[in-house]
Parts: structure tokens; sequence; C-alpha cells
């Protein structure tokens, strides 16, 4: 847990929650902070295995995964290209759109961009983002034209990939995944502009309503959707795929985390529970799940 990415802080707070879990459950778990220990040190303490809660870059995008198999370390979640195209949302919707998923119209940005025509291209409001960043970090929606270069100016801190994706106006969907399941979908509201860093990790009016209230046979169609675009990418053990449905009830894809958030307001515990899946019982599934490659 902790690494050197920008979501270090959420990392912390998943990995201490996860650790305190696992050693409730009997465990014998402890704390590696890769920012601050080498590769020796990983090797010398002779784990028999990961729980993987680092978010973002050298955690989630397939290099912590990389140093695991090398050192022949089984650990959770997906596996080195899984992890690091689904930390890449251009290829994330490459691979979709050759799948025939469906995902949102979008282009990359680059500093010859013209704001004016790409809001002509793809429409208005878009949302304007780092490729490679996670928990909405460097994200903006941009609802004019005027908007557009500082939003692009703001990820371009973060990555030297940025895309610009139509905003889809409509519900805000979540689908866990444990394991080959696809868990209960959560539908997110909030008063802000969209669920941003502070919307996901510290605002108390964000609304997470599980069930979603969909029609049963909406809601299969969704998760089916979501375990689909989940394996398209290779991915395996545990994730969460992000969607929205638009006000005509088609659905969109928008990302995949394969190490979601495991906080007091993250939603995979969330959705776990609807299925009477307590916290310990879904970090202990999750650290079974553990492998080497």
């Amino acid at each position: 847990m902790g690494g050197r990415s920008a979501e270090r802080e959420i990392s912390l707070k998943s990995g201490t929650m996860v650790l305190a879990a696992l050693k409730k459950g009997g465990v014998d778990a402890h704390a590696f902070d890769p920012r601050d220990n080498g590769l020796d040190a990983l090797i010398s303490q002779r784990f028999d295995r990961a729980f993987v809660a680092l978010h973002g870059r050298f955690g989630e995008d397939g290099t912590v995964q990389g140093a695991l198999e090398y050192l022949g370390i089984p650990y959770t979640g997906s596996g080195v290209m899984a992890s690091a195209l689904a930390m890449d949302k251009w290829r994330t919707k490459l691979l979709w759109q050759a799948a025939g998923l469906p995902t949102p119209p979008y282009e990359l940005m680059t500093a010859g961009t013209d704001p004016a025509d790409l809001a002509k291209r793809l429409g208005l409001p878009l949302m304007v983002k780092p490729a490679r960043e996670g928990s909405s970090i460097g994200m903006t929606k941009a609802t004019s034209i005027e908007k557009i270069a500082p939003a692009h100016e703001l990820a371009t801190r973060y990555d030297d990939v940025v895309i610009a994706e139509r905003f889809i106006e409509g519900m805000e969907l979540t689908a866990a995944i444990l394991g080959d399941e696809p868990l209960p979908l959560i539908r997110l509201e909030t008063p802000r502009e969209f669920y941003d860093y502070e919307a996901k990790y510290f605002a108390s009016d964000t609304r997470y309503i599980c069930p979603s209230g969909l029609p049963a046979d909406k809601e299969r169609s969704i998760q089916r959707m979501a375990l689909e675009a989940f394996r398209v990418l290779g991915c395996s053990g545990w994730g969460r795929v992000d969607a929205m449905l638009d006000r005509d009830g088609n659905p969109h894809l928008l990302e995949v985390n394969t190490v979601p958030g495991m906080t007091d307001h993250s939603l995979v515990p969330m959705a776990a529970r609807a299925m009477g899946i307590s916290f310990e019982g879904l970090v202990t599934r999750i650290l079974e799940g553990a492998h080497v490659g």
C-alpha cells in the first residue's frame, strides 16, 4: 500500500482498512510501502503472498505485478498485461471498440487541438482526462469551448496522453467484479458536476443506491456487459467497471479499475455487502485468489 502515485493518500486509506480486516481474520499480515522499501526488503521478508492495495501508477499499471511475478510471489488482482491496459483509458477504449462494446466517442488531444473544432465533432459537455490516472485526478468536465484548453492543460500535468470524451448525460453506474461474478450494480448520485475526487472519497452528500433500482433484466444485461468488458482486457480476480446509462437507456463503458478503492466510501465493499459478504469476507476472498501470472 502507499506507493508513489498521485493516489498515494487513498491507497494508504485502502491498505489500512484491508490490513486491519486481514489481521482480524487471523491472517499474519504486514504493511509494505514500495515508496519506502525496495525489492530487497520484499525478498528478505519472505512473504507468502501480496494483497495489492496500490492505486494508480507504479502499482495498478502492471509494474508491481511484474516485480511480484519475477520474484514468484502470488498477488491479488489482474496480471501484468491486463493491469497495464486497464490503466490506459485510451487503449482500453480501442480494445472495447474492436470487441464491439459501447464506449463514449472520444479523441486524443494534443497541443494543436482546436477547442472549437473538437467541440463541433464531439459535442458539449466534454470530459477531458489524463489517460493513465485514476480517482478522477486531473479530470475536468468542460461545459463550454472556453473551458477546453484549461482542462487540457490541467490533464497534461498528470500525463502526456490526454483524451476528450463526450459526456454522457444520464445515470452513473458501477459494477464490481469478484472472481467471475458481477456484484449488484450501484447507482451514483452527486450534486457536483460529476463524480470527482472529492465526491469519491470525502463528500457526505454523494448518494449510493444499491440495489440500483433498474429492472432486473436491465441490471443483468449491464452486469453481463461489464463482465465481458473486464474479460476483454484480460482482467481477473476482482475489480470494478464504471459505466453511464444515457437518457435513452443505452449503456456506455467508461473504464475498469483493477485495484478499486477499499475505503469507507468505496464501492466494491458496498456491492459485496448487498450480497451478504462482509468486508473481512471480501478481503479474504480476494486474498484467496492470489496468483502468479
